[in-house]
């Protein structure tokens, strides 16, 4: 059944494009469209536009982080995933919990060496590492870039594993018998390159957020890794008290750049 007319004041000073988008707002407020978003064609017969003016509204809610929409493909509600601060945690988690299927497309899994890396799990700078490279996906659409590093001596049964779904430390506990306790995070705001944009399909310069984990089992580092995650798809909650003192369970440090 096609939906009613949507009608707009021509006679307005108001732009068709801002009555339109300042509609859509209102409807989806009032949760009009939780379980779809309309495409272009149903957008130009509902409000009796052009297309053109349809994907200058589309545009405008994409740039706030409401709808996704990529070349090709139909505009979605944005259902941004939500990770609470101060729990050990895992990505893949974070995204079933939100309804949607994470899935991973692995660029590679190789035995490297990196002095950096090795300083920080505290191990000689020639030891050999396993790297695993991959593009996070929640849904149908990519939502990080994710490169971990571990001892490739206690890593080295998820050497031919298929890393494309499910939680690496399932695989690493099922596998290895290495299980991580705890981590420490340091997050930090950036923007993506060229080929950060490709890979997480958005514009160049688009806002970023970067997460360095250093995983630990027992009191042992075990993982390093940094992940960059699209800043319009991924939320940081966390609550707090008063009575845990005024900064609460984190810190602050300042840098400067």
């Amino acid at each position: 059944m096609a939906e009613p007319r949507r009608d707009l004041d021509r006679s307005s000073p108001m732009p068709l494009w801002a009555q339109m988008l300042d509609d859509l707002r209102k409807r989806l407020e009032a949760g009009d469209f939780d379980d779809s978003f309309p495409s272009e064609l149903t957008l130009v017969a509902e409000y009796g536009v052009s297309r053109n003016t349809v994907r200058e509204v589309v545009r405008r809610l994409r740039a706030e982080g409401t709808v996704l929409a990529a070349r090709g493909k139909r505009p979605r509600l944005n259902r941004a995933i939500r990770q609470p601060l101060g729990a050990f945690y895992s990505l893949y988690e974070s995204i079933e919990a939100a309804g949607l299927r994470e899935r991973s497309v692995v660029r590679s899994v190789a035995v490297r060496k990196s002095a950096a890396v090795s300083r920080r799990l505290q191990l000689p700078s020639d030891t050999p590492l396993l790297c695993i490279d991959r593009v996070r996906l929640a849904g149908d659409e990519p939502l990080a870039t994710d490169r971990a590093y571990l001892p490739e001596d206690r890593a080295r049964p998820l050497l031919g594993a298929d890393l494309s779904s499910g939680s690496l430390y399932e695989h690493l506990a099922e596998r290895a018998g290495l299980r991580l306790t705890g981590a420490e995070e340091t997050l930090s705001a950036t923007t993506a390159t060229a080929l950060q944009a490709r890979e997480l399909e958005v514009v160049p310069g688009a806002p970023l957020l970067s997460i360095e984990r250093l995983g630990r089992a027992g009191k042992e580092p075990i993982e390093w890794r940094r992940t960059l995650v699209r800043a319009d798809r991924f939320v940081l909650v966390t609550q707090f008290s008063l009575e845990q003192g005024p900064e609460g369970p984190y810190s602050l440090h300042l840098t400067r750049t």
